[in-house]
């Protein structure tokens, strides 16, 4: 399987590094740790038709209730 046309894409969501990859039409979330380690998020299921902005404000519905004066809302990294 190829990863031609795989997208990636690094987001703040209130303070936690997540990266959102796209690959053969489905979204799929990672936490990111502080040595770069990445490790899924299999209990949150993206909607495929999302576009990569629609992503960000889809993040930031789902996580609001980890806002905090810092972290204000997700971000674009």
């Amino acid at each position: 399987m190829s990863d031609v046309g795989a997208q990636s894409i690094l987001f703040d969501v209130f303070g936690r590094l997540m990266q959102a990859q796209r690959t053969d039409g489905r979204w799929q979330l990672f936490l990111v740790g502080a040595e770069g380690k990445k490790r899924p998020v299999p209990d949150v299921s993206v909607p495929p038709h999302l576009s990569a902005e629609e992503l960000l404000t889809f993040l930031d519905d789902l996580y609001h209730e980890f806002a905090s004066p810092s972290h204000p809302s997700v971000r674009s990294c």
